[in-house]
């Protein structure tokens, strides 16, 4: 119905007005580069895991973030760094967000093309994990199934919930699609039914292979839980499996971070065209025609902090952002199918207004599992927001009375 660029900031546009349209709009601004930043610092503890395979052992100070809560320790617990602050920056972190940059200013066509490539090879890799691990699986590591009880599961959720950013994404280009009112629902719906498959089979094996508490707080937890079980005995089949799946996460975390800082600055690009941020972020690159310095200047946004702090930090963020952004487009169905219930829609919601309902409970509830001070980091962000569209979108608005 809205096949136009820009993802929920556009669909709340339509349904709820700028205002609203805004705040999700500085939401989801929020949410794709917290969520990059924790995928690029990912990307770089795989780099070290492939370093390590290769037998090159750089200096941590280079390799890791400045910040880190939980310390660093090596596979046999020895402490690299206390919990803290030290001198250093994570340039794979920093250097991957740079490049994908330049790729994604180059143009649509190739990026997506090169994508289509990378995920193919990350779901491989999943698979193979998969299928060899399973045979590595104890049985003793899933008791206590659930350790921390209800309140570890919804903890647990609304700390991983990011990862399904990527459906949410698909609708940020959708204005690029061919046939959205087709292409796009059929995207979603996909990839939604087949990440949570790939999620729920690699959760399972990851939590039989190694102790729970053995990956918590790594940025590479099932490279290293095969590490770990590789040098077990009757594990050296896996040495190579292990270097498949590594390089198949790294080409998979590439994938991701090249689909979000795409749909970061088309979200850019939207609130630039709507009046609501400066004109410069929706100038179209004259040779490749895209939004080149909304590319770039979201690059740098994500590149500088993923070289200082933790994965940990990153994620609980994005989480908030994301499950925030639902809320309003959850929402946003309702208001509009009493709004305006005539209006032609490519793909309608099915059950009524129970589902859009019941999905605004559930990311409240999920939302309620996040920390306090990921609640404070949040309303200070939205406040500065309000503030920004105070003092200047709102009066830079086609709507605007002054």
């Amino acid at each position: 119905m809205i096949p136009i660029a820009g993802s929920a900031y556009t669909y709340t546009y339509a349904t709820m007005g700028e205002l609203i349209a805004w705040i999700i709009g500085w939401d989801l601004i929020l949410e794709y580069a917290f969520s990059n930043m924790s995928v690029s610092v990912g990307f770089a503890a795989h780099i070290v895991d492939l370093l390590d395979w290769l037998g090159l052992h750089l200096s941590p100070k280079w390799l890791s973030p400045a910040y880190l809560p939980l310390g660093l320790q090596d596979l046999a617990g020895n402490t690299i760094y206390a919990p803290g602050w030290h001198a250093g920056f994570d340039i794979p972190a920093f250097l991957v967000v740079l490049l994908l940059t330049v790729v994604l200013v180059r143009g649509i066509r190739e990026s997506a093309r090169t994508n289509n490539i990378m995920v193919l090879i990350k779901i491989a890799a999943i698979l193979l994990f998969i299928s060899f691990g399973a045979s590595f699986i104890h049985p003793s590591n899933y008791h206590p199934f659930s350790p921390n009880g209800w309140t570890g599961v919804l903890a647990g959720g609304s700390i991983i919930f990011f990862t399904y950013i990527g459906f949410d994404s698909v609708s940020t280009a959708s204005e690029e699609c061919k046939n959205p009112r087709r292409d796009v629902p059929i995207g979603i719906l996909a990839t939604l039914i087949v990440c949570t498959i790939l999620y729920v089979g690699v959760a399972v094996v990851l939590t039989g292979i190694v102790p729970w508490r053995s990956v918590a707080g790594d940025g590479a937890p099932v490279v290293n839980a095969l590490r770990r079980v590789s040098l077990l005995p009757g594990g050296h089949r896996l040495h190579f499996v292990h270097l498949a799946v590594l390089l198949g996460a790294l080409v998979g975390m590439v994938s991701s971070i090249l689909v979000f800082q795409l749909g970061q600055a088309r979200v850019w690009f939207s609130m630039s065209r709507d009046r609501l941020l400066p004109d410069i972020f929706s100038r179209v690159h004259p040779r490749f025609r895209t939004p080149a310095f909304a590319t770039v200047v979201a690059g740098f946004l994500v590149a500088i902090p993923s070289g200082i702090f933790d994965v940990g930090t990153f994620a609980e963020m994005s989480n908030i952002g994301t499950l925030f952004a639902f809320v309003l487009v959850s929402a946003g169905v309702v208001v509009l199918r009493y709004k305006d219930p005539t209006r032609h829609r490519g793909f309608r919601v099915p059950f009524g207004p129970v589902i859009p309902i019941l999905s605004v409970f559930f990311c409240i509830l999920l939302m309620a599992g996040l920390p306090a001070k990921t609640w404070l980091r949040f309303f200070i962000w939205l406040a500065i927001g309000l503030v920004i569209y105070i003092l200047y979108s709102r009066k830079r608005s086609e709507f605007y009375k002054g």
